[in-house]
């Protein structure tokens, strides 16, 4: 049973509506801005973890998220602060609708809807590793949807560099790969892209990809299917046998054997969309290194470089 929130701070400028959501470190409180007047999601800090140098962690995720949430699928970041009672708290976006968590588990996603969702979120995810950072908690809980229907990913509270592959503490276990279970554990690059790739598999299933309905699924459970059994059929008529290798791929017990990029993984689903004749769903990637386009070029317009760079995979240009 999960705990009662805790109480709401009291802050200037801002007046409380309702709580949000609880969890281990923090509370999600639902707040009215006064000036500008909207409504946001503000994430405080547990008066009993400021002792516990949780307080340098929350600072932390504010200026990961901070330094990221300009993309059009992360969330973003408006302000921090300290509350007169001495808890940290960042004022977020609020984003309204259910999380993609609370959607799968009443009804899985459509083909179509799952492509779009996992192609948008692999697009923050590799903006995130293109400025060095890890997220380490890719999963559908942590994937928020705007009032306007896009996913929002958030939560980078265990956050790491790119170079740091030694620490996987507080990582969730359905949605983790083997290297997280080693010891030492590992983690890097293709760790998330693991992560995105079971995230994708919940989307359209309803459940984590080692859950099994009607047996057990305690953490031990599901760490020995995750280190040794294959993955299991998705079940569903519908899904193309492409989608279904661009999954076990992503999701391969090797990490070696995965895709090397959330950008790579991101093309195979453009790949999939084209197949199906759906729209191609563009990746917004920054790239600030990436020379201008040669305007003699003729690339019917797929590939636009700008700040964040909108990707649309062709076939037959070999880009995965």
């Amino acid at each position: 049973m999960s705990r009662p929130p805790s109480p709401p701070p009291q802050l200037e400028g801002f007046d409380y509506v309702e709580p949000l959501g609880t969890g281990g470190f923090a509370d999600v409180f639902l707040y009215e801005q006064q000036q500008p007047r909207r409504r946001v999601a503000v994430k405080v800090l547990l008066a009993d973890r400021l002792a516990s140098g949780a307080a340098q962690e929350f600072a932390d995720e504010a200026n990961v998220m901070a330094m990221l949430s300009t993309h059009p699928a992360i969330v973003t970041i408006y302000q921090t602060g300290v509350a007169a009672d001495g808890r940290p708290y960042l004022v977020m976006e609020y984003c309204p609708r259910p999380n993609l968590q609370q959607r799968a588990r009443k009804e899985p996603f459509s083909v179509a809807e799952a492509l779009r969702v996992g192609v948008q979120v692999a697009g923050a995810v590799e903006t995130a590793h293109r400025a060095g950072v890890l997220h380490r908690d890719i999963k559908p809980a942590n994937i928020l949807v705007t009032a306007y229907n896009r996913p929002a990913l958030t939560d980078f509270g265990i956050a790491s560099t790119t170079g740091a592959v030694s620490e996987a503490a507080g990582m969730s276990i359905p949605w983790s790969p083997p290297e997280s279970f080693a010891d030492p554990p590992q983690g890097g690059v293709r760790s998330d892209v693991y992560a995105l790739a079971a995230t994708l598999y919940t989307l359209l299933t309803g459940r984590s990809p080692f859950e099994k309905p009607g047996q057990r699924n305690s953490g031990a459970d599901l760490i020995s299917r995750i280190e040794s059994e294959p993955l299991p059929p998705l079940g569903r008529a519908d899904v193309p046998e492409s989608l279904t290798r661009v999954l076990e791929r992503g999701m391969a017990k090797n990490q070696d054997d995965r895709f090397g990029s959330a950008v790579a993984f991101a093309r195979a689903l453009q790949k999939v969309q084209i197949e199906l004749s759906h729209s191609v769903t563009p990746i917004d990637i920054v790239d600030d290194h990436q020379p201008e386009p040669d305007h003699d070029d003729d690339d019917d317009g797929l590939t636009r470089v700008r700040e964040v760079v909108s990707i649309i995979v062709v076939i037959g240009l070999g880009l995965v």
